[in-house]
């Protein structure tokens, strides 16, 4: 294990060469210290807080559409075009029938439960390397000045299994490898599925998207959100885009609706659905449809009651892998609107960068 200094940022050890996140508190220990504290960092400007009306959400709330998951995979053609109307028109669906099974959903949801209930010390251990995005910690922290997120994190690659740094891996909470792993496996199932499908809709063969990605990476971020005494001035995860090419996100609390997307300039709230998935359209698919799909904001809110986690998976091309508008999506009527970009340049744009909107996919834009 590499040496930790007083912030519990591991000094030495080679990252995954994307970027790197400040070291800043954890929310969970602010809370654990004081539950009415809110320091001055997560107090958002006030354009960027949370209506009051935002905050009380109706109990039905859940506008984004439903794709039976089961139908898509046995070649349904009324389910395919659900899939392109939803990527189209909200960039956000759930999925059901995604044949995870429940334990395993379950059980994912425990392991990631049982690290944030580890003690201060013992999840320091698995900190976030001074030059690297996985391991516990924050991330997209760029500067000492920007406003915080309500959010702790633990950040691991978890696929190619060449990539996954073990160390960074909780030993001390049981069945946490084989938790993440078998879900991990689920997720890249459904993916895959995913992407295929939508290669077809995009006018390729079921396997375009996986070329282009060359040796597809999965990276799994699990969000913890300590309660808040004041969840009208802080965010949970501020608005942003996915920098990858779809998200997989399972929801840890049925009962709490704290995700929401923008559509027609309104915040939706996304109810969680049990054992279902929401899946979200990220830059590099942008891109790849030549603007078609277009990966959409969303944040998280925080809330009184109770904590809440919550595991997004992204699928991610490799590197080396460049992205651009695949040739099936351009034509007379529908020109050119991004450049091609080695996926790691647009990586590190990314992650240098605070989540803000969707700014990113301004860089690969070609300038008129």
């Amino acid at each position: 294990m590499a040496p930790t200094g007083e912030n519990g940022c591991v000094q030495e050890d080679k990252g995954l060469g994307w970027g790197k996140s400040l070291p800043v508190p954890s929310v969970q220990e602010i809370v654990r210290n004081d539950p009415q504290c809110v320091p001055e960092r997560y107090i958002q400007e006030k354009k960027d807080r949370p209506l009051d009306s935002e905050l009380y959400i109706p109990a039905d709330s859940s506008e984004i559409p439903i794709i039976n998951f089961s139908l898509l995979a046995n070649g349904d053609e009324d389910e395919l075009k659900k899939l392109d109307s939803a990527c189209k028109d909200w960039g956000f669906f759930q999925v059901l029938n995604h044949g995870i099974a429940e334990k395993v959903l379950q059980d994912m949801k425990a392991a990631v439960a049982a690290f944030f209930k580890l003690p201060r010390d013992e999840k320091l251990k698995y900190a976030m390397a001074a030059n690297d995005l996985q391991g516990y910690g924050q991330g997209f922290v760029v500067s000492e000045l920007q406003k915080l997120d309500w959010c702790d994190l633990i950040m691991l690659i978890t696929c190619p299994p060449n990539l996954r740094k073990m160390k960074l891996w909780p030993t001390t909470v049981p069945g946490f490898k084989d938790a993440v792993e078998k879900y991990s496996e689920g997720a890249q199932k459904v993916a895959e599925e995913l992407l295929a499908d939508l290669s077809s809709l995009m006018g390729m063969d079921r396997d375009g998207l996986k070329k282009l990605h060359g040796e597809m990476k999965q990276a799994m971020r699990m969000n913890y959100y300590p309660t808040c005494s004041r969840p009208d001035l802080v965010l949970g995860i501020s608005p942003h885009s996915d920098g990858g090419t779809i998200t997989l996100l399972l929801q840890g609390d049925d009962e709490i609706t704290a995700l929401q997307i923008k559509n027609k300039d309104r915040w939706v709230p996304i109810k969680p659905i049990p054992n279902a998935l929401v899946v979200n359209v990220g830059d590099a698919a942008e891109v790849f449809s030549n603007g078609v799909y277009r990966s959409i904001e969303h944040r998280a809110l925080a809330n009184t009651s109770r904590p809440r986690m919550s595991v997004a998976t992204a699928m991610l091309p490799n590197d080396e892998a460049e992205i651009g508008p695949v040739e099936s999506m351009v034509n007379d009527d529908r020109p050119r609107v991004y450049r091609n970009v080695k996926y790691v340049d647009f990586l590190r744009h990314v992650l240098e960068n605070k989540m803000e909107g969707k700014a990113h996919t301004d860089f690969v834009k070609i300038k008129s």
